[in-house]
């Protein structure tokens, strides 16, 4: 099999997952980039050149032997129909980490009326025209047994306007009537609480949302922008 990554094309099979010289070699050779920023681990693509170096930042790098040369992009294996993002695959292992952490409590949920066949993370903005209109199809959702768990992205920043309107969603009495009219372009009621938007807004930037809306599902796998719900299902294998 094939892997390709940003014009560097190499015959591999796989990670080898056991550490061992070759790969103390490259953390000896990457030193600089180590006192800078740690290296978390070092693993050898077998039958290559190349080794998978994952910084505590959680950037992905790959490095020849002894660490002379860098590469930095997305490696990608050539199937015969189709490009696999593999560097991308390596990352959903950590989202699902990262996303077992959010409190239901801290996010606003739109539940099936029935059983619960799937459950979706939605990375939201109040004023994207895409998550507006993947939320006035949210009972298309519902209805597929999907639920949707809402946390907030406010793409403007934490001092933008956006980011005082999911507050006051969130802080609502009823936040998802607030969240509903809110995305209707409706004013609501300024509200201020202890609420946990700033720290969704830095996770949505560690699990590598660019943009909204921005969908995680429960592999870890992130869908980026607005996917109809039959689309969705299709995924999820419903």
């Amino acid at each position: 099999m094939r892997w390709l990554m940003t014009g560097f094309l190499a015959l591999t099979t796989s990670l080898s997952a056991v550490a061992g010289p070759r790969e103390d070699a490259v953390r000896a050779g990457l030193q600089a980039i180590g006192q800078q920023v740690p290296i978390d681990t070092v693993t050898a693509i077998d039958d290559s050149p190349l080794f998978e170096v994952r910084l505590a930042s959680g950037e992905t790098l790959y490095a020849t032997e002894n660490g002379g040369y860098l590469l930095s992009g997305d490696l990608y294996q050539t199937a015969p129909d189709r490009l696999v993002n593999l560097t991308e695959q390596s990352r959903w292992g950590e989202r699902v980490t990262l996303m077992a952490g959010v409190n239901d409590a801290d996010t606003v949920i739109f539940s099936p009326a029935g059983p619960v066949r799937a459950r979706v993370d939605v990375f939201t903005d109040i004023d994207c025209g895409y998550c507006r209109k993947l939320h006035a199809e949210i009972a298309d959702y519902t209805d597929l047994g999907i639920e949707v768990r809402y946390l907030a992205f406010p793409r403007a920043g934490l001092q933008s306007e956006s980011y005082r309107k999911y507050v006051s969603a969130y802080c609502a009495s009823e936040p998802q009537a607030a969240l509903t009219r809110a995305k209707m372009g409706q004013s609501i009621p300024d509200a201020q609480c202890a609420n946990p938007i700033a720290a969704q807004f830095e996770l949505g930037n560690q699990v590598g949302v660019r943009g909204t809306p921005s969908i995680v599902l429960a592999s870890g796998q992130l869908v980026p922008g607005y996917v109809p719900a039959a689309e969705l299902a299709a995924q999820l294998g419903l």
